[in-house]
């Protein structure tokens, strides 16, 4: 268990709402998914949950960690709501039967206007890496969701730094939140940083000999191009 998750468990799974604030890899999907999908109940096929992520990609990878917490429970029905993708498809999984829906809030927002999202039954809402959609400028996106929710839900906010904003959120749509606070345990000045200039032809050599010589467990790289990405690979 991570410390996020030791410090804000005993909040969520009471019931209560929560303002946590954690560095993305704490943990904190776990921290808010636990309790999210304790509340769930398969029988019910309504939207019981709800998460709102800054981008496709958080939001792709929320859902898959839901998907994989929920297999404790069964027959839990999780479907991602973003842009980029065509609504029709989306509009059918729903009309199937979802009891968690993950999304960005633009996209959140059109299946709401459309009817084709309906949150009578929603007993948690989950706002992850809240600064982020703040400074993406989705404060009214994401007052618009909240008034839209049942006012007896739980509201999870969830973000790395406390901007002015996120107490804003918590005045008008939280109800008297717990907060917590962990401290990132990576900081820089704990990481040991290596740079190595190359030329472009040798690149790829050198990157395999620095992986010879370290020998890491586990290594994540990141490229300019996709191409670069299966050049190195």
């Amino acid at each position: 268990m991570t410390a996020i998750q030791a410090a804000s468990l005993p909040v969520t799974l009471a019931g209560k709402d929560l303002i946590a604030q954690a560095s993305t890899g704490s943990g904190k999907t776990a921290a808010f998914g636990i309790p999210l999908v304790e509340k769930i109940l398969p029988a019910d096929f309504a939207v019981q949950a709800m998460i709102l992520c800054p981008t496709r990609e958080l939001a792709d990878q929320v859902s898959q960690e839901i998907r994989r917490l929920a297999r404790a429970v069964g027959n839990v029905k999780v479907v991602t709501l973003c842009g980029g993708v065509a609504l029709r498809g989306q509009v059918l999984s729903l009309e199937h039967g979802a009891h968690v829906v993950v999304g960005t809030p633009g996209r959140i927002m059109d299946h709401l206007e459309r009817g084709s999202l309906k949150l009578k039954g929603l007993k948690t809402l989950v706002l992850d890496e809240a600064d982020r959609m703040l400074d993406m400028g989705f404060f009214d996106d994401i007052a618009t969701v909240a008034r839209q929710c049942p006012q007896n839900r739980q509201t999870l906010l969830f973000s790395a730094t406390y901007p002015e904003g996120i107490a804003k959120l918590a005045t008008q749509f939280m109800k008297e939140p717990q907060t917590v606070k962990v401290d990132t345990q990576h900081s820089a000045n704990k990481i040991k940083q290596i740079f190595v200039q190359v030329k472009e032809s040798e690149r790829l050599h050198a990157v395999s000999l620095v992986l010879n010589h370290f020998r890491p467990t586990s290594t994540l790289a990141f490229c300019n191009t996709k191409a670069q990405c299966r050049d190195l690979v």
